[in-house]
């Protein structure tokens, strides 16, 4: 959310290597910098979103065989919200403190979801919910101490009940496959790795730069918002 951090994000040149140490370091507790994986991840899930919005433009008007679960719809909202994704992982990380590992389960989690309900795709409208939402189970598998269901809905910016919802929602469509070894855990560390070296680098960096725009774009109208106001009074 802060400019600071993503600009700061910005300037460094995400690499294989600096990833897999960013992955296992205990920094982020210490110096408040968003853990690299939140700017990884935030590119492959807008990349994946992109690909959805082009499948279903494609089979817009005619008829197609996707049937989707209708208890997946639990995750969808009346409008997209107005925050990125990266936003949106950086508001969990600046709120929560959730730990690097944290946010390669929650990965793991949206995958197996994916993969158990064929009929769900990631859009603008589901992903935002989809994230606090694994997020939070994620935590509370990897963190000793975590967070009660009530914050994790402020910051994702829902109701508790909301949240609850989503949550059984979520257990019950993955079918509580909520385990994740050692194995499991690297392979998808790897997949990050090669988001960033094969290609990745330049979709991380167009992510943070759309992020920077939008912001200074909210920045702008507050400053012209506030100067009419001080005018009025």
């Amino acid at each position: 959310m802060a400019t600071s951090s993503s600009s700061s994000s910005s300037s460094i040149a995400i690499s294989p290597r600096k990833l897999r140490s960013d992955l296992y370091s205990y920094s982020y507790k210490n110096d408040g910098n968003n853990p690299l994986v939140i700017t990884v991840l935030a590119s492959l899930i807008e990349r994946t979103m992109v690909r959805n919005e082009r499948i279903d433009a494609k089979n817009r008007g005619r008829q197609t065989l996707r049937q989707r679960d209708f208890r997946s719809k639990v995750f969808d909202c009346h409008e997209a919200p107005d925050m990125t994704v990266q936003c949106y992982l950086e508001r969990i990380f600046r709120y929560t403190k959730a730990g690097p590992s944290v946010y390669v389960v929650a990965y793991v989690y949206i995958d197996r979801f994916c993969e158990a309900n064929p009929g769900f795709r990631i859009t603008a409208r589901n992903v935002h919910r989809l994230l606090i939402t694994t997020m939070m189970v994620a935590s509370k598998y990897v963190e000793d101490m975590n967070y009660r269901n009530s914050y994790f809905a402020r910051v994702g910016g829902l109701t508790t009940k909301e949240l609850n919802k989503l949550e059984v929602e979520l257990l019950f469509l993955m079918g509580f496959k909520l385990h994740v070894n050692v194995s499991v855990f690297e392979s998808y560390c790897s997949h990050l790795e090669r988001e960033v070296s094969i290609g990745g680098g330049y979709h991380i960096e167009r992510t943070i730069r759309c992020a920077e725009e939008i912001k200074s774009r909210q920045s702008e109208a507050q400053r012209i918002y506030n100067h009419i106001a001080r005018i009025l009074l």
